[in-house]
């Protein structure tokens, strides 16, 4: 069963905007929520072009001039635990949504050290601060890569995830086992989201759909991995906020067990668009799509500015999300197939960059 939790007229924490997902997330809580205030954090590291970031934040904060919500932005970083500490005490969040965290599989190949500051201890000072300063749901990110080399598709939370292929994956797998003790050992009711391929306008550029596009814009050649044997469960931004929106207002409920102990109030879903698609498939619709769009000419040389090559490190050949249980208890299905999400990718992608 879950837990009703209302959103207008409380202040929600949402870590990691103005990222990709979060900054999407924040504007969806601006347009639908009639009171109360949301706080973005995030460090604005330089990961990615952190003109992507500000161009999200000034959507953010041109949305909260016409919002009955209150918006305010800290920039800092979870992992410094003063600041954290401070905030909670000082706004009192009844939701927090962690989407803080250092993306990327390959990036962690080279950079451990950001992987474990952020993603283990960043996310230990938000479980702590839950802790000090009760919350009625914690919601976080975790991801398809926890499914590491996994066989048997589509993947299902009860999936064993016991075999991560890189350290990213690790540290998301390690947010869901500490969410769970603090979940048993302080009644924190939480719920992780497994999410599966995201994409759309303004996103990171370090995803392939947007990477290629930068590079087929300026007439270089794209890698197709695995030679192109690769098959994703793309799932399109306003799926994914859709889908927290709602997990963000069921949380699981507080029980007792027959020990008298509480029962851990502890989800995990996947969100996943549920349909995997040919990375070949999608690359193609996306050079229609920017062909469409202006980004390329009508006469663009697809085949000329292709080169297949074989697997990478911390890539996995398929990932494809069972997400029967989303549906089954927050009515939600992701709905934007790639051609439309990919068009409107295009979209803006020539509008940002002309």
């Amino acid at each position: 069963m879950k837990q009703h939790v209302e959103l207008n007229g409380k202040t929600v924490l949402v870590t990691g905007s103005p990222g990709f997902i979060g900054a999407n997330l924040v504007l969806r809580l601006l347009r639908e929520m009639t009171a109360g205030t949301v706080i973005s954090l995030d460090n604005m590291n330089d990961y990615y072009d952190p003109k992507l970031k500000e161009y999200r934040l000034g959507l953010i904060e041109k949305a909260a001039e016409t919002s009955p919500v209150k918006h305010i932005f800290v920039k800092g970083s979870i992992a410094d635990k003063a600041l954290i500490d401070k905030l909670f005490a000082e706004y009192k969040p009844a939701v927090v949504v962690n989407l803080a965290a250092q993306a990327g599989v390959r990036y962690s190949i080279d950079h451990p050290d950001v992987y474990i500051e952020s993603n283990i201890i960043g996310f230990y000072n938000i479980l702590e601060a839950c802790r000090n300063h009760p919350v009625e749901h914690l919601v976080y990110a975790s991801s398809s890569s926890v499914y590491g080399g996994n066989k048997k598709v589509p993947f299902s939370t009860d999936d064993k995830v016991d075999t991560p292929v890189s350290l990213y994956a690790a540290t998301k797998k390690s947010n869901e086992l500490l969410a769970h003790s603090y979940s048993k050992l302080y009644n924190i009711p939480s719920t992780g989201l497994r999410f599966f391929t995201v994409y759309g306008p303004a996103g990171r550029p370090d995803m392939f759909y947007f990477s290629a596009t930068n590079t087929l814009a300026k007439g270089g050649t794209i890698r197709i991995f695995n030679y192109g044997n690769c098959k994703r469960d793309f799932t399109y931004v306003d799926d994914i906020v859709e889908g927290v929106f709602r997990v963000m207002q069921g949380a699981p409920e507080k029980a007792t067990g027959e020990d008298g102990l509480p029962l851990p109030p502890y989800a995990v879903y996947n969100i996943g668009g549920g349909t995997p698609e040919n990375l070949l498939d999608y690359i193609s619709t996306l050079q229609e799509e920017l062909v469409r769009a202006g980004v390329l000419p009508a006469d663009y040389d697809f085949e000329g500015h292709r080169e297949l090559v074989g697997m990478q490190p911390g890539d996995v050949p398929v990932t494809y999300a069972d997400s029967a249980a989303l549906e089954r208890d927050y009515g939600f299905t992701p709905k934007i197939g790639i051609r439309e999400g990919l068009r409107r990718f295009a979209e803006w992608y020539k509008g940002y960059y002309g």
